[in-house]
């Protein structure tokens, strides 16, 4: 199926940077905003206590199982937001590099913040995005 994002680079902005600079979709494509995807087990429970590169591996994980329940995939993701309950520049560098390494090609203009606190109990990472996909209906037949 093709893929309604395109992720759009700039020669005249820093390649030091991991990701596209923007992305589009086309007018007529679905938007998914999904919430916050947290370090949360099926029972809720905060996981990887203490490990930030364990939470934003499980924040990617619950992405992929929310993108899915909405019939879309982590190729379809147009822009996402990285917060980091950390002060310390090296532990939101170790969940950036779990999240850029989950998106591999498809490297979404991306947003990685450090941040005071987060909402569950020992919660260190917490994952944001938006998607677009393109519904097509099926031929009718003639």
């Amino acid at each position: 199926m093709p893929r309604a994002v395109t992720l759009i680079r700039s020669a005249r902005l820093s390649n030091v940077a991991e990701y596209a600079y923007a992305a589009t979709a086309p007018a007529d494509a679905r938007l998914i905003f999904l919430a916050g995807s947290c370090p949360l087990d099926a029972d809720g429970a905060t996981v990887a206590v203490g490990d930030y590169a364990g939470q934003a591996q499980r924040c990617v994980e619950n992405l992929r199982t929310a993108l899915a329940d909405a019939d879309a995939a982590i190729e379809d993701v147009i822009s996402t937001r990285v917060l980091v309950a950390s002060s310390d520049q090296a532990d939101l560098v170790t969940a950036w590099e779990v999240v850029r390494d989950a998106f591999g090609d498809h490297d979404v203009p991306s947003t990685l913040m450090g941040v005071t606190v987060l909402g569950y109990d020992d919660q260190l990472v917490e994952l944001e995005a938006i998607a677009a996909v393109v519904d097509h209906e099926p031929p009718t037949p003639d």
